[in-house]
């Protein structure tokens, strides 16, 4: 099943840039559009004063734009080398494709699909691993390719060495971890680190396994959820979205794990289209989401 996508009326480039903050860097970024006949159609900026980062986000029309899209990379380079900063170009007609990492709880991994089914994701999603077979009727009702790879002690080198050979022969641009309830090896990650994952609590509260029995035990007021880029760290990397929802004393873990279920679907969707739509910008361990 093909995901319609509901493209707009115009092509599209988005710059993203972050570099130390200097005067003239919009002014010079907007004038290397107009000069060559684009039309800024969204733009947005931030200043870290901590550590003197200039971060930005412009996208605009390439209908008349007079350079081509592999002209823009190089002729914007010869404005920004002076920056010593780090930039990337992304084109809306570029469509990414993603892989979604599951075990068995569906609640994620049912939500990010009727999204994408319904246009909301502007992906497409070729594939499905799972370390458990349950999810495998989920992949063929949607008509998506599921590969089930058991996780044990003895073989995690060797079938992270498969996941990555998947990952390059569906060529998959993000992995999305829905509830997938392995921790990834730091050889994993650095082999491919374009990874959302979804932890069941506001991070750096309860890190790790069990957040809401441990939740529970403290006796918190409120619960939640975060979608954070994954690192060779546990629950440490640079975090896209957080939510949050009141409990009470009444609430026992049940309820606890049904609530934070809902946050949990909320959170990783709007993570995963914010980067999908080339709105987050990493530095450090912190991003900016435009």
């Amino acid at each position: 099943m093909s995901a319609q996508i509901n493209s707009e009326n115009f092509k599209t480039a988005t710059l993203l840039i972050s570099c130390a903050d200097r005067p003239g860097i919009v002014a010079k970024i907007a004038n290397f559009i107009y000069s060559h006949g684009g039309n800024i159609i969204h733009a947005d900026q931030h200043t870290d004063f901590s550590t003197g980062l200039f971060l930005n986000r412009v996208e605009w029309q390439l209908d008349g734009f007079t350079l081509s899209c592999q002209e823009i990379a190089d002729s914007f380079n010869a404005i920004a080398k002076d920056w010593h900063g780090q930039w990337q170009i992304h084109f809306s007609d570029v469509i990414p494709r993603i892989a979604i990492w599951v075990t068995k709880q569906n609640h994620c991994l049912l939500d990010l699909l009727w999204r994408w089914q319904a246009g909301e994701l502007k992906a497409e999603i070729p594939l499905i691993i799972s370390n458990h077979s349950s999810l495998e009727a989920i992949a063929s009702q949607f008509g998506i390719d599921f590969h089930h790879l058991p996780i044990t002690k003895t073989n995690k080198l060797a079938q992270e060495t498969q996941q990555l050979a998947l990952l390059e022969k569906y060529q998959i641009d993000l992995v999305i971890l829905a509830k997938y309830m392995q921790i990834l090896s730091p050889n994993l990650v650095d082999n491919f680190p374009n990874i959302i994952n979804i932890h069941h609590s506001f991070l750096p509260a309860f890190a790790g396994a069990k957040p809401y029995h441990r939740a529970y035990d403290r006796g918190v007021k409120i619960i939640g959820a975060t979608a954070h880029y994954v690192t060779e760290d546990l629950d440490e990397g640079p975090i896209i979205e957080q939510e949050v929802v009141h409990v009470s004393h009444r609430d026992n873990v049940s309820d606890l794990i049904r609530k934070g279920k809902d946050l949990e679907k909320l959170v990783l969707s709007r993570a995963v289209r914010w980067h999908l739509d080339h709105r987050v910008l990493v530095y450090g361990n912190r991003t900016v989401v435009f």
